[in-house]
């Protein structure tokens, strides 16, 4: 049976047909899910038995290269054994649910702020693959923005006043919104990276707003300024009808695209219930085709 997508939300979002991702291998199929991301910009995968190993195998054949960690490695081992794969979790390094002060925790809270993931790093981040391995009997979600929708609803005046912009990405800078303290060597670990604020979509033309709380500050313009221009960006962006609530299941595989979309989890009662998903995210490097398309 052909692969095909039912659009989950007005604007972005598909659900693809029964598919057993670790056995995609044929070029055809990784080609219409890359058409259904430039189309859809996040697609769930339901009842994918993939393991950590087959999860990033997927995620190569699918979209080549890998961050290998982000910032958290900075403050903590990854319990995981491998920095291309995510731990997302309430667990500490011995498999049980942390302590309410536990620092790799409170690192974790920035997780409930809308953000593109690695926006500060460079590379930065395309495709990330979410798999939910234990998921809580209660309400423990994933809200996702569609970023194309928020930037085609801008005004005219807006759209010229930030085309061109340039914007300081840092996880730092998204940790300490929340108030979590960094040591001066950490810090130094944690320079950012600068981004447009404004993208497009290589395969659809789309344009996009890029935006994270990952973001300390618009260049060349006074910070107060940026941050304001960045705040009502963000406002806009994440009105309701932008914006898609994912409720886990065991066994669900999200990709997104984080040129297109944020996303931000919800609270629940970490200190009672386990959560446990794995994230792999590939490298936001320019494709070879584009670039032959491009010189041509």
């Amino acid at each position: 049976m052909s692969l095909t997508f039912r659009k989950l939300h007005p604007v972005f979002v598909g659900e693809a047909s029964p598919i057993e991702l670790r056995a995609v291998h044929d070029e055809e199929t990784l080609a219409k899910i890359r058409a259904g991301m430039d189309e859809f910009a996040v697609l769930v995968f339901r009842n994918q038995s993939v393991a950590d190993a087959e999860q990033l195998a997927f995620a190569q054949r699918l979209d080549g290269q890998l961050h290998q960690g982000t910032g958290s490695r900075v403050i903590t081992k990854n319990r995981l054994g491998n920095e291309a794969l995510a731990d997302i979790s309430n667990l500490g390094q011995d498999g049980e649910i942390m302590q309410a002060d536990d620092r790799r925790r409170q690192y974790g809270l920035g997780n409930r702020l809308w953000h593109t993931d690695a926006s500060f790093r460079d590379p930065a981040g395309r495709y990330s693959m979410l798999h939910a391995k234990v998921v809580p009997p209660v309400s423990a979600d994933t809200e996702f923005a569609d970023m194309r929708a928020a930037y085609d609803s801008l005004p005219a005046e807006t759209k010229a006043l930030i085309e061109g912009l340039r914007t300081h990405h840092s996880i730092a800078h998204s940790r300490q919104i929340l108030g979590f303290e960094f040591s001066q060597h950490e810090q130094e670990q944690l320079k950012g990276a600068i981004h447009p604020l404004v993208r497009t979509i290589p395969r659809s033309g789309r344009r996009s707003l890029y935006l994270a709380s990952h973001q300390s500050h618009i260049v060349d313009w006074p910070i107060p300024e940026g941050r304001l221009l960045l705040r009502d960006l963000t406002e806009h962006a994440t009105q309701r009808e932008n914006v898609y609530c994912h409720e886990w299941r065991v066994g669900d595989l999200v990709i997104w695209d984080n040129r297109a979309t944020m996303h931000r989890a919800r609270p629940f009662d970490d200190s009672k219930y386990r959560r446990e998903l794995r994230r792999v995210t590939t490298l936001d490097i320019p494709e070879p085709a584009l670039v032959a398309a491009a010189g041509s």
